[in-house]
């Protein structure tokens, strides 16, 4: 009687228009008042657990680095990255947009925010080389999906929270498989651009992967940050969110200047003389690569008492390689070098080590004029309209969602206070499901509540139900959370709801129906792609269990 109660209740609200949060709570609340025996105080005991869920916090800091890291210049970096890697190829320029959305999700953990950061730039770009606009919008709406499913994913987080799985391990389970997604969508691409003749870029040297590669590395090292630190053993999940969010504001404020007080205001001054801009590159490298493998070496060296390496062993260790990268750059770019004479003149320096000294103390200026400028700035750039909007944009998408998940667990722990994942699974086994029968039955369900949910919310109703189920029948708990990641993707291109789709169609300009249409096609390799991953176990579990053990559950 509750069960069903509580059921056409939810059913009814969703069909009259009511938000999805509002659908979820008020009916477990009425089942509790009116028909549950349940006491009313469970229902605030369990808002304030799900307030206090440790594992839950992390969702604000992914969604404000991701805001940061779409603000800022990151987004248009990582395409020319892309572009430079892979655009030779015959329809290069999109493949390049799926690579660009592939290593966004690696910052964002959003599906939709990759689909606005990369789709803004690369739609564009496509159609002034001959893509046509529905070609173009069908690729960034599909391969945006790729957010939730590439580490770190704020749905894992959530399907971590709702089941008490390793938020790690998940993490870890995402990697082959978004890896293996992005591929198919790539070759999908490149055989309808051998078919159709589209255009390829011109290839232009792995010269040109390294200067992008540059430019956009200090995007990319937050990849390094967030799954280098949780694997190493330094911070948990939601301290590699926090640590995420503080380093995305420090680099799109005060690196990158694409926002806030110094945005537009240039490193090097045209001013600068060449010399000095060699001194200054030279120290960035050796610096950059040192601060870089410092970090490296602490990770692959943490233990449960702080790293194996005393400071000054790591010192030793990295500082060595990154003074030989120091004096390699400085010394190699130094040779033929024009510089000014004594008497006004000009006289060609003969680089080796003997203008060393004098290269990189002509650098010296530039750090300090810029180390200045981010000194005075630094508190006005905390507090800078740009970085309030980015804040504001931030909290208002935190709100929204942490109100789905809130009354999505509260509707979840009324179906487990009255037992209907019990009554579920006594049912399922009794018709003779196996393991194979039930992963069918759970796509099912997920493919047809994603086109009429959003992913953290149907998830948090979800896996309650088929998680006990799962772990009945012997399906591995975290290829049980990757199943479901990649049913959400595709809930996310489907519609009515899909949420993509309506992004897609406002960066566009489009009509929801052409999305729709352009969509579809590429639809079809992530179902290829969800029939690999539900069964081929291992494409999901064998990075995590190599290198943190299996996943141990007490039933």
């Amino acid at each position: 009687m509750e069960s069903t109660v509580l059921l056409v209740l939810v059913l009814l609200f969703l069909f009259m228009g009511v938000p999805v949060a509002i659908s979820l709570g008020l009916p477990a609340l009425i089942v509790v008042a009116f028909f549950s025996s349940d006491s009313m105080s469970s229902v605030a005991i369990q808002l304030f657990t799900a307030a206090q869920n440790y594992t839950l916090l992390a969702i604000p800091f992914f969604i404000l680095a991701s805001a940061f890291m779409s603000t800022g210049g990151v987004a248009k970096r990582l395409i020319n990255f892309a572009i430079a890697a892979v655009g030779h190829f015959r329809g290069g320029l999109a493949m390049a947009s799926v690579l660009a959305c592939m290593l966004f999700a690696a910052l964002s953990g959003s599906s939709p925010a990759t689909v606005v950061a990369i789709g803004t730039i690369a739609i564009a770009g496509m159609q002034k080389v001959g893509y046509s606009k529905e070609f173009s919008a069908g690729i960034i709406a599909n391969a945006g999906t790729l957010g939730i499913l590439i580490p770190p994913s704020i749905v894992m987080v959530v399907y971590s929270a709702a089941t008490d799985v390793s938020v790690g391990r998940m993490f870890l389970a995402g990697v082959i498989p978004g890896l293996l997604a992005g591929l198919m969508l790539m070759g999908a691409i490149y055989i309808v651009a051998r078919y159709k003749n589209l255009p390829a870029e011109e290839w232009k040297g792995f010269g040109e992967i390294l200067s992008h590669g540059k430019t956009a590395g200090w995007g990319l090292f937050l990849i390094v940050i967030i799954l280098g630190g949780i694997y190493g053993g330094v911070f948990t999940p939601t301290e590699a969110a926090a640590v995420a969010a503080i380093y995305s504001f420090l680099i799109a404020v005060f690196v990158y200047r694409d926002m806030g007080p110094l945005k537009g205001e240039p490193w090097v001054l045209e001013s600068d003389g060449a010399r000095a801009r060699i001194g200054f590159n030279a120290i960035t490298y050796g610096l950059s690569f040192l601060v870089v493998a410092l970090i490296m070496v602490f990770f692959a060296t943490a233990g449960p008492d702080g790293s194996t390496l005393s400071f000054g062993e790591r010192m030793v260790l990295c500082g060595i390689p990154a003074l030989l990268v120091m004096i390699a750059y400085a010394v190699w770019r130094s040779k033929g070098l024009i510089v000014a004479g004594a008497n006004g003149g000009t006289i060609t320096a003969g680089g080796g080590f003997g203008s060393l000294p004098g290269t990189l103390a002509a650098g010296l200026p530039i750090f300090g004029r810029n180390f200045k400028l981010i000194g005075t700035k630094f508190v006005p750039g905390c507090f800078h309209p740009e970085t309030k909007k980015v804040l504001v944009d931030a909290s208002k998408t935190t709100v929204m969602l942490m109100f789905i998940i809130v009354n999505a667990l509260l509707f979840a722990h009324t179906l487990t206070a009255e037992r209907i994942p019990d009554a579920i699974t006594a049912l399922m086994l009794d018709y003779g499901f196996n393991w194979f029968t039930f992963l069918i039955a759970v796509n099912i369900l997920l493919l047809i509540g994603g086109q009429f949910m959003e992913p953290s919310g149907l998830l948090l109703i979800v896996a309650p139900v088929v998680f006990p189920i799962a772990m009945e029948l012997g399906v591995d708990p975290v290829h049980l959370g990757i199943i479901m990641v990649v049913n959400m993707e595709i809930g996310m291109i489907t519609p009515p709801i899909g949420l993509n789709l309506f992004v897609t169609s406002g960066i566009t300009g489009m009509s929801l129906v052409r999305v729709v249409k352009a969509a579809m096609p590429f639809v079809g390799v992530l179902f290829v792609f969800l029939i690999l991953v539900t069964y081929v176990p291992a494409l999901s579990t064998w990075l995590p269990y190599s290198l943190m053990g299996p996943e141990l559950m007490v039933r």
